[in-house]
């Protein structure tokens, strides 16, 4: 008790270390616990937190703000009703052409398999090629099933995305108009005595910012880039492997590894071991290496620098945390870890040196 209770002394001795420690427990509570609930409300924060950039640089620009909020959301909308009416029914097609076309796929693979034994006996077996698509066949009735199971929550997930449509940018419109009402609210029932949380805010809200801007134009980029490669040299469902090898970019590292499976698979079937196939591949590898030398370091070059265990680290417990948005803000929530204890008064970090 003696050590803990020195240790409390030592760590939280400071009032502006209790408000900080309470302020992030709090932020973390709330969404962990009623995270799904309040859904709607998350997501327009954070895009009106993307759009209040743009907002604020057509304001420096002499514009008055109710009117950069009208222009920009009205770009906002466009874009939302783009991704609805255009882009969203092409991928539901082909996701749908997919699942029609994975009987006569897995049959070419059985073939491709089924000559392994001749030419390699002494590696392959044919009991081992029976197990392995016996397994895959396995796997594919289990996700038929998930299928079936989704197609008949359809309903009530189209009535919530419904209503998601109407609320979200009813919320953007409102938190880009109101945002200094909105702010001294929330202000006038924080602890005054906040000034090391700002400091940690002021630190993170640019990083943060930059790094969400800047993730999503490279979704933009390397999914655009990867939609025009495929379909310009033929390959199906290019539109639905532009938007994977684009949302890949989320998880470092292992996110661009995973999705060159579908990529290779669905280029296999196609064409086969041939020129296409080869040439397909190396187009890939090419958007591959452009993204990691070229485009991540000019939208990322004021990231903090993390290392690659820790950046692995957040992606696994905030993933396992909050899904695909934990995914998402795993280098920022990261990057707020390392700020709070670059924050913490140096007196505190010192007794123990």
């Amino acid at each position: 008790m003696n050590i803990f209770r020195e240790w409390f002394q030592r760590n939280f001795s400071d009032p502006q270390t209790i408000i900080l420690a309470l302020l992030l427990a709090g932020g973390f509570f709330v969404v962990i616990y009623w995270g799904s609930m309040l859904a709607p409300l998350l997501a327009s924060v954070v895009i009106a937190y993307l759009l209040e950039a743009v907002v604020a640089m057509l304001e420096r620009k002499g514009l008055r703000r109710i009117f950069s909020v009208l222009i920009v959301f009205c770009v906002f909308i466009i874009v939302l009703m783009f991704l609805m009416f255009w882009l969203i029914p092409i991928l539901s097609t082909q996701i749908t052409q997919l699942v029609q076309e994975l009987p006569r796929q897995i049959d070419f693979g059985q073939q491709m398999l089924m000559r392994l034994p001749e030419h390699y006996p002494q590696i392959v077996s044919e009991q081992q090629v029976s197990e392995i698509m016996n397994s895959i066949r396995g796997e594919l009735a289990g996700f038929g099933q998930n299928v079936l199971t989704l197609s008949l929550s359809f309903i009530p997930g189209l009535i919530a995305l419904v209503i998601y449509l109407i609320l979200v940018p009813l919320l953007v419109f409102f938190f880009l108009k109101d945002k200094q009402l909105i702010l001294g609210w929330l202000a006038a029932y924080l602890p005054k005595q906040r000034e090391l949380a700002a400091t940690v805010w002021a630190e993170m809200d640019q990083q943060i910012g930059n790094y969400v801007r800047g993730k999503f134009t490279e979704i933009l980029i390397i999914g655009g880039t990867s939609y025009i490669v495929f379909m310009l040299m033929g390959l199906n469902y290019a539109a639905l492997l532009g938007a994977l090898v684009g949302l890949s970019v989320i998880i470092p590292y292992i996110g661009a590894v995973v999705v060159t499976i579908p990529v290779a698979m669905i280029a296999f079937f196609q064409w086969g071991w041939g020129p296409e196939f080869a040439y397909l591949m190396l187009a890939y590898g090419i958007i591959q290496a452009l993204d990691g030398n070229v485009v991540v370091p000019l939208l990322f070059s004021e990231a903090v620098n993390l290392h690659p265990v820790a950046i692995i680290v957040a992606v696994l417990v905030f993933g396992g945390l909050w899904g695909f948005w934990g995914v998402f803000f795993a280098i920022p929530l990261a990057t707020l870890v390392k700020a709070v204890l670059n924050a913490w008064p140096v007196k505190v970090l010192g007794d123990e040196s």
